[in-house]
């Protein structure tokens, strides 16, 4: 396994990271304990998870992830072997807190609390935003469009409430997650400005079909050190290559769900760049999930890149991936196909 310091943190997490969104739905807890007990095994010690899970979410299974992550706690004792993350969810379902001010005070002080709670542990070591609370571009709108009257919970406030809950020893470090460029620089600014907690991390969609983080927050990811947890690095199932000729697997994501993720997949070009990455991974006789994961992985602005496997077969397959390498001659067929199929998934 690789490893790297999280932010500008002396913690030191796994390029690879466990992604847990699908227990409670499409994995039961007895698979869930397994897909944890292997990935510690192979020296995954970065987990991640959050409250609105499991995916997709609904009201009868809010929270269900972390309670299945809490119970393996509680049956093996290795809680001091993880890195932790999990995540608050912004303003969204009325099941949730009630849906409004998420991030304020005392919406916080419940998130947190009720997370703890289920997770069975006194700590979190990762705690971040879901996605922002104003309104803005975030999962894949590609036009900003301003709303004077936003009415959303200043980031110094936010900050404010999370120096409480660092200071008494429930979270210890700090994150963002679907955040734009100017989100991260004014959170980074008022941290420094206002010696608040500074995020470490920014979880967003980063893979072959969509390299958007490139354009903006690559460069704020490296210079000050606030790298990226790549989410959805295999699109979903559709960098393994298991959706060619339109062909869903039964109990697959897209066969289960397709209502749920066809807004990020329904979309131009998609099929047709995942044949040509396909292709390369034929032609250099690579597994092409592989070779995807690879690829996001030594990206000079990555931290680690989220896993997400409903079968075993998968998980290994994955965590291998960090014992690929990729030539020259494969980035350099990649970036090719980029130019051609420019993030056909925003």
């Amino acid at each position: 396994m690789n490893y790297k310091k999280l932010g500008n943190t002396n913690l030191k997490v796994s390029t690879i990271c466990l992604g847990t969104m699908t227990w409670g739905e499409q994995n039961t807890q007895k698979e869930g304990f397994e897909q944890m007990d292997y990935a510690l095994d192979q020296g995954v010690n970065f987990w991640d998870t959050a409250e609105l899970y499991a995916v997709p979410p609904r009201a009868e299974t809010y929270g269900h992830t972390e309670i299945i992550i809490g119970n393996w706690f509680k049956k093996t004792k290795k809680r001091d072997k993880i890195i932790l993350g999990t995540k608050v969810a912004g303003p969204t379902r009325a099941y949730l807190r009630g849906g409004a001010n998420s991030y304020g005070l005392e919406k916080m002080t419940e998130a947190i609390n009720d997370s703890l709670k289920r997770l069975q542990t006194d700590y979190i070591d990762l705690y971040q935003l879901h996605w922002p609370e104003r309104h803005t571009n975030s999962f894949g709108r590609l036009g900003y469009e301003h709303k004077e009257n936003d009415d959303w919970t200043k980031f110094e406030d936010v900050l404010g409430n999370l120096q409480r809950f660092i200071d008494s020893g429930k979270i210890r470090e700090v994150g963002l997650s679907n955040e734009t460029p100017w989100g991260v620089l004014k959170y980074l600014e008022l941290s420094k400005e206002k010696n608040l907690p500074r995020m470490i991390s920014i979880q967003n969609p980063y893979s072959l079909v969509n390299r958007a983080y490139e354009i903006g927050l690559a460069e704020i990811s490296i210079r000050d050190e606030i790298g990226l947890l790549a989410y959805s690095p295999l699109a979903s199932g559709y960098l393994s290559g298991k959706y060619r000729n339109e062909k869903y697997p039964k109990g697959s994501r897209m066969e289960r769900d397709w209502d749920f993720w066809k807004y990020r997949y329904n979309t131009p070009n998609l099929k047709n760049a995942v044949e040509e990455y396909c292709k390369i991974s034929e032609k250099y006789n690579l597994n092409m999930s592989q070779m995807s994961l690879k690829f996001c992985e030594i990206q000079p602005f990555m931290t680690s890149v989220i896993i997400g496997a409903t079968t075993m077969e998968q998980l290994k397959t994955n965590i291998e991936s960090v014992n690929v390498n990729l030539s020259d001659d494969v980035i350099k067929e990649i970036n090719k196909v980029q130019t051609i199929y420019s993030n056909p998934c925003p």
